[in-house]
């Protein structure tokens, strides 16, 4: 039985951490551009939620929209009025814009937060859904089911609208784009603002189940790249699945091996994916040739 509740808590897992990556996914796909505020953003939606809830009363899932509609605006603003700016150049200077937003974000929120850890407790946080000795709380699986919610909806945006077809119309030639009348750099600025938008509520969802602090992001941004490479650049599915595997595998190791090893494990399927198959589980090469 132990096993089945580890297999279980590691799904659960994986489904938070599949809505974690996939807008980290997505403005990678897209763009070319490896967002390393991306666990900052994550952070910076948790924040957000505590201060709702601290304020109000307000249960933390139905802060999600809120969180969602911040970090989109300031995802927009970041890339209409900072990174198009520099988004033909070299791939490192955009690494150095992220970079230094990642520093402000986490600065910004030190200042504001402090450095101790922060958390939210449902009134409902103690009670659980029951099967013999298995034991799934309500939390971990209202988590779990609006990550999934929230990565559909993403899906289905990016795959029967015309805005979805814009961006991945921009994701394969960019060019070939303009020329049909897609403003690229528009469109640039409303994916990095759903990327955002995808982080901050994944935070509002990880702050239901965590304890966090602003030096936390980087480990998201680390954990948000492993699911990426594992499931494949720019896919909805492989985002869920990368997801599930570094969930699952992540809490088999810690009961296997040691709680201290698990972040180990995420940088050994790190290795182990792109030796084999460097296109991701589901991924497509064009994706990888924005």
């Amino acid at each position: 039985m132990l096993y089945w509740q580890v297999l279980i808590n590691g799904v659960l897992l994986g489904g938070l951490y599949a809505c974690a990556a996939i807008g980290f996914s997505v403005i990678w796909g897209v763009m070319n551009l490896i967002n390393l505020a991306h666990g900052s953003m994550i952070i910076l939606g948790a924040y957000i939620t505590y201060v709702i809830n601290s304020a109000t009363g307000l249960d933390p899932f139905l802060t999600i929209p809120i969180s969602g509609a911040a970090l989109f605006l300031l995802g927009f603003m970041v890339q209409k009025y900072l990174i198009n700016h520099v988004i033909e150049g070299s791939v490192f200077m955009t690494l150095i814009l992220t970079f230094g937003l990642d520093l402000l974000l986490v600065n910004m929120t030190l200042l504001l937060f402090t450095a101790d850890f922060r958390s939210i407790t449902p009134s409902y946080a103690g009670l659980g859904w029951e099967i013999g000795t298995i034991r799934v709380p309500y939390t971990r699986l209202g988590v779990f089911f609006f990550a999934l919610a929230l990565t559909l909806i993403l899906s289905l945006l990016m795959n029967r609208t015309k805005l979805g077809n814009a961006i991945k119309a921009t994701s394969f030639d960019k060019d070939a784009a303009g020329l049909v009348g897609v403003n690229v750099f528009q469109v640039y600025a409303i994916t990095f603002g759903l990327g955002a938008a995808m982080a901050g509520m994944a935070g509002s969802l990880i702050s239901v189940l965590h304890s966090f602090s602003p030096v936390l992001g980087g480990t998201f941004t680390m954990k948000a790249f492993v699911i990426v490479v594992l499931g494949g650049l720019g896919s909805v599915p492989g985002a869920i699945v990368g997801g599930l595997i570094l969930g699952i595998t992540e809490n088999f190791a810690s009961v296997l091996l040691e709680a201290g090893y698990k972040d180990a494990i995420s940088f050994i399927l790190l290795v182990a994916i792109l030796v084999l198959r460097p296109r991701g589980i589901l991924g497509k090469q064009f994706f990888a040739e924005v």
